[in-house]
């Protein structure tokens, strides 16, 4: 029986590698356009290899596969799939975590710098009609003597930290694994929270960072500090945000990542005020695209000839449970 290789969504212009990698092995190929749970299921009934970008990927869809299965998601991330329902029906998990730090450092390094010298704000007074720099900058204490931190001290925190520093920030992070030899002082969540002008999120969603930054966190935080958040959606809550906004108990935000993609209508951060939002751009160039598909593509090799992946979601190392 010939092996079938699904693409369940992808927002590329084409998936020719992925579908030339496929047929080089004699693999049929389907690239769907999938939204929902039930889409994606009916897309992978009988799929020898699944490759996933945003859709969700749930327990239907993983036992609608063919026994052995491998799923690969495009990126770094991987919370829309089931990995718990993968282990048990003896699927296999791979990703590609490595294909866009520096992308993702510059847009974050960029969303910081720009929401510290308050460019959204000088924009909307001067097209207001306002000519009022000092009454609109007002507090706005030089990078020199401002801190930056870091929740999560990875390697996109790092590569971040790294474009950072020759604007004299003092740069803190809060990371039980914080890596030794950096220029970067570790401190205790409280600490994060009390002392830093700006917050990047770069942590991974795990029980204990889901919802770390909700109403109490951000009570905590200066009235004058920023959130600026690339990492995952689900390590904020939304709704809290969007009042400690409207409530100026911190001064702004920037976001990348939410908890639903795209962020619906009704979600109260479309009306909060000191707030710039971007559609999950962070991760984008053309050559990071170029090469995220090289690299599912020799995925999609590894997994038709029974190979490791280069790459296993983290838990799927020796393999899924038979």
């Amino acid at each position: 029986m010939t092996d079938l290789v699904v693409v369940t969504d992808a927002t590329f212009p084409d998936v020719d590698a992925e579908e030339a990698a496929a047929k080089a092995m004699g693999a049929q190929f389907q690239r769907s356009a999938c939204g929902t749970e039930d889409e994606v299921a009916e897309a992978v009934a009988g799929a020898k290899v699944a490759v996933v970008q945003f859709a969700p990927f749930t327990s239907k869809a993983v036992a609608a596969l063919a026994p052995g299965a491998r799923v690969i998601r495009y990126g770094v991330g991987y919370n829309n799939l089931d990995t718990v329902a993968m282990r048990a029906a003896g699927v296999g998990g791979a990703y590609v975590p490595d294909y866009c730090t520096d992308e993702v450092a510059d847009h974050t390094a960029a969303m910081i710098l720009s929401r510290l010298r308050k460019l959204a704000a000088f924009d909307a007074s001067v097209r207001a009609g306002d000519w009022q720099a000092v009454a609109v900058a007002r507090p706005m204490p030089a990078f020199a003597d401002s801190t930056i931190g870091f929740f999560g001290f990875g390697r996109i925190a790092q590569s971040v930290a790294a474009r950072l520093a020759p604007f004299r920030f003092r740069l803190i992070a809060c990371d039980p694994f914080m890596p030794e030899g950096t220029n970067v002082t570790p401190v205790s969540f409280a600490e994060l929270l009390a002392e830093s002008d700006c917050i990047s999120l770069h942590a991974p969603a795990t029980p204990e960072t889901l919802g770390a930054f909700g109403s109490r966190a951000f009570a905590a935080m200066k009235p004058t500090a920023v959130l600026v958040n690339s990492a995952r959606g689900d390590l904020v809550d939304e709704t809290a945000l969007a009042q400690a906004l409207s409530s100026a108990t911190i001064a702004g935000a920037a976001l990348d990542v939410f908890l639903a993609e795209p962020l619906p209508e009704t979600s109260p951060l479309r009306a909060a005020p000191n707030l710039s939002l971007s559609p999950h751009a962070a991760w984008y160039s053309e050559v990071a695209v170029c090469e995220l598909q090289r690299l599912v593509a020799d995925e999609i090799t590894r997994a038709l000839r029974g190979d490791p992946p280069r790459r296993p979601i983290p838990g799927f190392e020796a393999g899924p449970a038979q």
